[in-house]
């Protein structure tokens, strides 16, 4: 299709969402008689069932305009904000055509070709297998379904373009018995779910069941907050209040609001995890987690993390993050500023918004620059070399992954962190990285999105001097940061470590142990340890130090008995052979990565710390 169009198409804001009214109803649609979708043609229909949840099945019936006297179709193979192909058209089954005397046939993985000479439609019905608890896929059961666009929904494909077709796509969902609602963030028509064309389709998540839906105004709009799941735990009232706060806080923070309505979508699932789209996001927590301030905290984190995305990446996007091709991967270098910026914004603009203190936000940020410094990988894969390879590496990670590369999320949070004291330092307090992100957002949150040339150009811009040298260095090289700069002008430091007792510091392995039934398995050797030098291997089973058993729950009381530098023999099974491995201790690092307030810190470096919090 033409690139120009499809972008328009992708990423203004829908003209369908000024059917929305000041009420929420037309986002959600109660348990109700729905009409069959073959009555309407003109756009492509979807009818959703659920004829026996707890066998973890939606069904799907699809009507699509004939194009001629063939059609193909499609499905997605990957869906945006999670980089990993994941072949969705392998857990859908028994694809079938229902004009009488049309033939369908799979033409590739995720592709369908369907024959029906002289018909004006062309109507299919599959089942999908839905049992993945995740944001990034499907999950059926018999309270409550959540439905993922790009694991439910098979699409036109537009014969002149072999791209999926321009066409609105309306959404029925027929519910079973017991199931209250349905609840997306989609404007409804007509009792479905209408989306302009496939890219919202696939950015609507919907959750069905028995739900919970708090409806509530912030910042000149409507919001929901929609639980299923066991929600009997969740002090509702208090969520709604924390969220609103964060919605105002994020919308002052941008300047505009560009969504008319917008849903946070929480499945209380015993898991976790986020995933951001358009004008919703959907967001996965325990049952317990309004029960500890922590564990809330770090909810509320979450929902921040996500809906800055709503800026960050769904508007102000890296260019290659659209037009999407959803049947191949797409590289982009940018991920450290798509994920990286957005982690170092989600919990500053909680302090911000007075959700957490000063020691928690320090606390959240210290766990960034934290997770960097202890990941050898840093010292081997620059920043946007890890970010182009998302597809094979972050989202496929195994046991030498942290030796191999780093995460863009918390280097890019931590470089994020020291441009903004930089562009800070060079303004002398006049401007800051808000300033540079609210820039960029106005220069290419439209149509064409930004190259890394050109948002790094907004950040020397903004700064007022050449930052080139700097970003080179923090983003194409494997080099280590250097925190001093941040550190001195914020007034803050990172904490000594705590004396050691009088009979000095235990021995240090350097690698990480499961215990389980009472064993205890090497997990994880970090490149420079004694563990990596001596050759321990993951998947080692460690009998015994020096002759003695060692019991899980006992390694660390253990490893107190040696000093570094001792001279160990660990007895090791290794796929059930026995082998004796020598091992030199050393000494764990004495670098904490915590940050906390220089009590010394003179009082402009005290103001200027107020300042960057929002006081």
């Amino acid at each position: 299709m033409d690139q120009e169009k499809a972008a328009r198409r992708s990423y203004l804001i829908p003209l369908l969402s000024l059917l929305v009214g000041s009420a929420w109803a037309p986002g959600s649609l109660p348990a109700q008689d729905l009409i069959d979708p073959t009555d309407q043609m003109a756009p492509i229909e979807y009818t959703l069932r659920f004829p026996a949840p707890h066998t973890h099945y939606v069904e799907v019936q699809a009507a699509y305009p004939a194009t001629g006297d063939s059609l193909d179709l499609m499905m997605a193979v990957w869906t945006p904000g999670s980089y990993l192909v994941r072949d969705y058209s392998g857990k859908v089954e028994s694809v079938r055509v229902l004009n009488e005397g049309a033939a369908i046939a799979k033409t590739d993985k995720n592709r369908w070709r369907v024959q029906a000479p002289g018909d004006e439609s062309i109507r299919i019905a599959y089942r999908v297998y839905s049992r993945e608890m995740s944001v990034r896929n499907n999950w059926v059961e018999s309270d409550f379904a959540i439905l993922v666009g790009a694991a439910t929904f098979i699409t036109a494909v537009d014969p002149a373009t072999d791209a999926p077709a321009e066409a609105a796509h309306r959404v029925r969902v027929e519910l079973p018995a017991g199931w209250a609602e349905s609840h997306a963030a989609l404007p409804v028509e007509g009792g479905a779910y209408v989306a302009e064309d496939f890219d919202e389709l696939l950015d609507s998540p919907i959750l069905a069941g028995d739900l919970a839906v708090d409806r509530f105004n912030a910042a000149g709009a409507p919001h929901a907050l929609a639980h299923v799941g066991d929600y009997s735990l969740v002090d509702r009232e208090r969520a709604v209040e924390d969220v609103r706060k964060l919605v105002e806080q994020h919308v002052e923070f941008w300047g505009v609001r560009p969504y008319e309505r917008y849903s946070f979508l929480n499945a209380i699932t015993e898991s976790g995890g986020g995933l951001e789209h358009k004008n919703s996001t959907l967001l996965m927590a325990k049952r317990w987690f309004m029960r500890s301030e922590k564990s809330y905290k770090g909810w509320l984190k979450l929902v921040s993390h996500e809906f800055f995305h709503t800026w960050n990446v769904k508007r102000l996007r890296p260019r290659a993050l659209g037009p999407f091709d959803y049947e191949r991967e797409i590289r982009t270098e940018s991920l450290w500023i798509a994920e990286g910026f957005t982690s170092y914004y989600e919990a500053l603009l909680m302090r911000r918004a007075g959700l957490i203190d000063d020691a928690e936000f320090l606390d959240y940020l210290s766990d960034d620059v934290k997770a960097v410094q202890t990941t050898p990988g840093r010292l081997v894969d620059p920043v946007t070399e890890a970010s182009k390879d998302a597809w094979v590496k972050a989202y496929k990670r195994h046991e030498a992954t942290t030796n191999q590369t780093v995460s863009y999320y918390s280097k890019g949070a931590a470089i994020a962190w020291l441009l903004d004291a930089r562009i800070r330092a060079a303004t002398r307090g006049e401007k800051s990285l808000d300033d540079a992100l609210r820039a960029a957002y106005a220069s290419y949150s439209g149509e064409h999105g930004y190259t890394p040339e050109e948002f790094q150009a907004v950040l020397s811009e903004t700064a007022g001097e050449d930052l080139s040298t700097f970003l080179d260095e923090a983003l194409n090289q494997a080099n280590e940061l250097d925190y001093a700069p941040a550190l001195d002008w914020w007034g803050l430091r990172f904490k000594t470590k705590e004396a050691d007792p009088d009979d000095g510091p235990p021995a240090w392995l350097g690698a990480s142990f499961d215990e389980r039934e009472g064993r205890v398995w090497v997990s994880q050797a970090k490149t420079g340890t004694p563990a990596h030098e001596a050759g321990l291997n993951v998947g080692d089973e460690l009998l015994a130090i020096d002759g003695y058993r060692v019991p899980a729950g006992e390694l660390e009381e253990r490893l107190t008995k040696y000093r570094p530098g001792a001279e160990l023999t660990l007895l090791l099974s290794r796929r059930e052979k026995i082998l004796e491995l020598p091992l030199t201790a050393g000494q764990a690092p004495a670098e904490t990565w915590e940050l906390e307030v220089d009590p010394e810190a003179g009082k402009k470096a005290q103001k200027r710390l107020r300042a960057w919090l929002g006081e």
